[in-house]
């Protein structure tokens, strides 16, 4: 959300005219086309890879391959931290070339857009660098819970599962009750006396 805010004010209200003379449109940040372009590209950039990694996740579990779940949540964490820095050069930049603008009434009539632009680029900071932390998270809880790990599958993937470990063969019988009504049953058992009526 906070990408599409960036690069949708950008878009919309951060080109104005700078005069009513000139009909051409120039970015408001400095009018330093170079600003404006880049918080579009990053915004952009960040909105596609959310929808990415929102797939990858609602898929996740389906994902059968231990190697495949490992370099999801690889990727995650790498592109995580990647747009936690875009979006820290995105921050800089914007307010840092706002800084250096001068106000004219075409660049008042902008001027929420860009505070937007730069308050939102601030905000994505802190939620890209959130997610990059979770994705470490992941990643160590996976590894920690045998989630990747590939020591109980068999190399081969056509390799029969491997049946229950058989005992040593030294068991002995008097361990085990003996199966039911396969004894004779005594006329009279030791001990037992039948009453007489």
């Amino acid at each position: 959300i906070f990408s599409i805010v960036v690069f949708g004010s950008i878009v919309n209200e951060c080109y104005v005219n700078k005069d009513s003379q000139n009909p051409q449109l120039l970015c408001i940040f400095n009018e330093n086309e170079s600003a404006c372009s880049y918080g579009i590209a990053v915004g952009i950039i960040a909105f596609f890879g959310c929808i990415f990694f929102f797939v990858v996740d609602l898929y996740f579990q389906q994902i059968s391959s231990v190697k495949d779940r490992k370099r999801a949540v690889l990727l995650d964490l790498g592109f995580s931290g990647f747009l936690s820095f875009l979006w820290f050069v995105a921050f800089c930049f914007l307010a840092n070339q706002w800084q250096r603008t001068t106000m004219s009434k075409g660049v008042s009539q902008g001027a929420d857009a860009a505070r937007a632009a730069i308050t939102f680029s601030f905000f994505s900071i802190i939620v890209w660098v959130a997610l990059a932390v979770k994705a470490l998270q992941r990643y160590r809880l996976g590894t920690d819970m045998s989630l990747f790990a590939t020591d109980q599958f068999a190399a081969d993937p056509n390799a029969a599962y491997p049946g229950y470990p058989t005992g040593s063969g030294i068991e002995s019988t008097e361990t085990y009750q003996s199966p039911p009504f396969t004894e004779t049953l005594e006329a009279n058992p030791k001990g037992y006396q039948v009453p007489a009526y």
